[in-house]
């Protein structure tokens, strides 16, 4: 089984910046890839989906400091 983390991703067309947490397995340093798992795009729109590759960074959130997707690999 692979190693995850679990990160966080920035929900769209929220009307506020709302974080989801996902799984993703690390890649190398601050770079991760968003593994599959269930996405419903009716119900919630990512910023970044499974499979991509992305860049986190720990931010402050409303709930804590958090590790956050905050671009996407070569981006």
């Amino acid at each position: 089984m692979t190693n995850t983390t679990m990160i966080y991703v920035a929900l769209l067309d929220e009307g506020v910046r709302v974080w989801r947490p996902v799984d993703a397995e690390r890649i190398h340093d601050d770079f991760y890839r968003i593994v599959d798992q269930p996405y419903d795009r009716e119900a919630d729109r990512w910023e970044f989906e499974p499979g991509d590759e992305v860049i986190c960074e720990h931010i402050e959130t409303s709930e804590g400091r958090v590790l956050a997707a905050t671009a996407r690999k070569g981006e």
